[in-house]
C-alpha cells in the first residue's frame, strides 16, 4: 500500500472511519496577534487534539484500517514522543497490543504518556540506525504491523483530516501553513488543501537548524537530517520518499526560521491565545513573522501541531 500517494478520496474515507474517536479540535483566532504580525490568521487547533498531537489522526486510520487478523498481532513502531503516544492509545481504543521503540533520550513527558496509554516499550540507542534495528527485532518476535511515523498511506491519509476540517470551517483561505518534520502532516494537509480549494497556496515552515526538507525540496533529492540542534524536539526527522514526493508537488516552499523566533513565536500564543503549544507548533508563527510580505492581506491557516511540552523546561 506504502507505494501508492494518498488522494483527497482516501483523507475524506479515513474522515469517515475516525471521526468518532478523535476530537474535532476548534479554530482560533486572536486579535492581538494578528495585529502584532499584521496579518488574518485562523489557528487549527492540534494541541487539543488526544494526546496532544495531530499525530492522533494518523495513528488511528492506520489502526482502524488493520483487518482482525492482523490487529490481533498489534502494531509497532519508532518514535521519540507523539506518534507513540497516538498509536499506543488508538491500539488500546481498538484493544490490541502495541510495541514502540523509544531513544532512551526521548522528553521524560512523552515517555510517561506512552507508558501511560499501556505500549510495551523498548529503549534504544538515539539513532536511526538503532531505532530501526531494535524495531525490526521486534516486528520479527510479535508479528506486528510496522505502522511508519509519517511515511504511511494511512497516516498519512488520516492526518490530511485536520486540514480538511479547517477548510470545510474557513472556506476562504487563500494560505495554509504547517510544521514539517518528516512531512507526514504537511502531506496530508498540501492534499486536502488543493483537492478543496485549488488555487489555495500551502506552505512548510522548518527550523534552520533541522533544515533538511528545504534543502530536499529545493534539490530535488531528500537530504538527510545530520545532526539536528534545534529546540522544535518534534521535527527532527527526515522526509520520507512517499511526503517527499508529496511536497514537491503540492507546496510551494519551505519556510526557514531561527531558534529565537521559535521561542518568541510560543511565547506569544502562550501570552495572547492562553494555550500550550510545544515549540514545534510555534514554527509556522515563526515563519510568520519573519515573512511578512507572504501573508500580509491575505487569510492565513495555520496547523498549531501539538501541545506536549515539558512545563520544567520552558524556554522562557
Amino acid at each position: 500500500m506504502s507505494e501508492f500517494i494518498p488522494s483527497f478520496k482516501d483523507i475524506v474515507e479515513a474522515h469517515n472511519r475516525i471521526r468518532t474517536f478523535i476530537h474535532k479540535t476548534p479554530v482560533l483566532t486572536n486579535q492581538s496577534i494578528n495585529q502584532i504580525v499584521q496579518c488574518e490568521l485562523y489557528f487549527k487547533c492540534e494541541n487539543f487534539q488526544k494526546v496532544g498531537a495531530f499525530k492522533f489522526r494518523g495513528a488511528s486510520n492506520a489502526v482502524f484500517s488493520l483487518t482482525p487478523e492482523e490487529a490481533s498481532k498489534g502494531v509497532a513502531t519508532h518514535s521519540s514522543g507523539n506518534h507513540a503516544a497516538a498509536l499506543a492509545l488508538a491500539a488500546r481504543m481498538r484493544g490490541i497490543p502495541s510495541y514502540i521503540v523509544m531513544p532512551e533520550n526521548a522528553p521524560e513527558i512523552k515517555k510517561t504518556a506512552v507508558a501511560g496509554y499501556g505500549a510495551q516499550i523498548t529503549f534504544c540507542k538515539p539513532t536511526q540506525q538503532a531505532r530501526e534495528e531494535t524495531l525490526d527485532k521486534l516486528v520479527q518476535a510479535t508479528g506486528a504491523t510496522f505502522v511508519h511515523p509519517y511515511n504511511n498511506f494511512r497516516v498519512i491519509s488520516g492526518q490530511g483530516t485536520a486540514c480538511k476540517e479547517l477548510l470545510e470551517e474557513v472556506p476562504n483561505l487563500d494560505i495554509v501553513l504547517s510544521p514539517v518534520g518528516g512531512g507526514g502532516l504537511l502531506s496530508g494537509t498540501s492534499i486536502s488543501a488543493k483537492a478543496i480549494k485549488e488555487r489555495v497556496i500551502v506552505y512548510g515552515a522548518e527550523p534552520k537548524n533541522a533544515d533538511d526538507a528545504h534543502r530536499s525540496f529545493h534539490s530535488g533529492i531528500i537530504q538527510p537530517s545530520v545532526s539536528p540542534k534545534t529546540i522544535a524536539d518534534g521535527l527532527l526527522t527526515s522526509l520520507g520518499s512517499m511526503t517527499f514526493e508529496i511536497i514537491r508537488n503540492n507546496v510551494t516552499d519551505i519556510l526557514l526560521v531561527d531558534e529565537e523566533t521559535i521561542v518568541k513565536a510560543m511565547r506569544l500564543v502562550w501570552e495572547r491565545m492562553k494555550i500550550i503549544i510545544e515549540p514545534s507548533s510555534a514554527v509556522p508563527l515563526a515563519a510568520v513573522m519573519l515573512n511578512p510580505h507572504l501573508f500580509r492581506g491575505v487569510k492565513t491557516g495555520i496547523i498549531l501541531s501539538g501541545g506536549n511540552v515539558e512545563l520544567t523546561k520552558l524556554p522562557f
